[in-house]
């Protein structure tokens, strides 16, 4: 009776907006649902870093490698916070990191795609971002109080990656020719990945209905992936390109784009591992882990020396 009585009370709290805490009681199933969901998160945002590191040392100008370095700053900074939030759920960052170099724990699949021209920025900026944001804004309002609060400053660090990217494709759009060549490629490689971002079809979907209604989620995949397209089909006409989708038009009746077919098989395989960079990702991860095992051990040593020093007496022999 008690625990149909915590259920209750628990969802009661959920439909009126009231925040769940860390010290709250939840259902297990709801705790285990945001592990799975902000650590995947986290993860994302570490391994994101990799396809844009790869360009610092290549960037045209200082400027372009100033503001580069910033946004992967900013993605590892976002990583730090989402392990915080995920860690009030009772996991530790270490169980967090073992999943992810053990390929236990899944990211993005949007970051198992090369990076191979400098335009690349600007689609990932522009496409990637953009549809992140438009996933995670509504992660503000998410039920879990630690989890929303930590996407107020994500979101707004990823909207200024957002119009950054846009102004690198800007930028190259209004360039040579070969410059808008290289402009139009990368907007053709990263646009169905990016539409693949929001997950499967609302009726494939596993875990959409019962997030919804912990309030996790606030929209199904299917509306968040409309609301993308329906942006980008009229952004993409200011940088005078188009996107690589035949069967995009607008529909009067339903006031939204059309669009063609999405290619689920491709996402499967990629979430499978078997995408362009899957392997040399998470290789990059678990080396980039063993290379900092030293300044982990050097941290941990000098923490507790502090410690010794805040409370020696604890430390002395009889």
């Amino acid at each position: 009776m008690a625990l149909a009585e915590n259920e209750l009370s628990f969802q009661e709290k959920v439909d009126q907006d009231i925040r769940i805490e860390p010290k709250d009681w939840m259902p297990d199933a709801y705790r285990k649902t945001l592990i799975r969901q902000i650590s995947q998160h986290a993860h994302s945002e570490i391994v994101g870093m990799l396809p844009e590191a790869n360009w610092i040392t290549r960037a045209p100008s200082l400027k372009r490698k100033a503001t580069l370095i910033a946004k992967v700053q900013d993605e590892a900074g976002h990583g730090l916070y989402l392990y915080s939030a995920a860690e009030t759920m009772g996991i530790s960052r270490e169980e967090m990191v073992d999943q992810l170099l053990s390929g236990k724990a899944k990211y993005s699949s949007i970051f198992n795609y090369p990076t191979i021209t400098w335009a690349d920025m600007g689609a990932i900026g522009w496409l990637v971002d953009g549809a992140a944001i438009m996933n995670q804004v509504p992660l503000c309002r998410a039920s879990y109080g630690p989890y929303a609060r930590a996407m107020v400053r994500i979101c707004k660090e990823e909207s200024f990656h957002q119009r950054q990217g846009f102004e690198i494709l800007l930028v190259l759009s209004k360039g040579s020719e070969a410059q808008r060549r290289m402009c139009q490629d990368a907007i053709d490689r990263w646009w169905w990945p990016s539409v693949m971002m929001f997950g499967p079809n609302d009726e494939a979907s596993p875990h959409t209905a019962q997030s919804m209604r912990w309030k996790i989620k606030r929209f199904t995949n299917d509306e968040l992936r409309q609301r993308f397209i329906d942006v980008c089909a009229e952004q993409v006409k200011l940088l005078g390109m188009r996107l690589p989708d035949d069967l995009l038009k607008w529909n009067e009746e339903r006031q939204h784009y059309d669009f063609g077919p999405i290619d689920w098989e491709e996402l499967r395989q990629v979430i499978s591992g078997n995408g362009p960079c899957n392997k040399e990702r998470l290789a990059a991860r678990v080396q980039a882990h063993a290379d900092g095992a030293w300044v982990r051990e050097a941290a941990m040593a000098h923490a507790g020396k502090r410690a010794q020093r805040a409370a020696p007496d604890q430390y002395k022999v009889a």
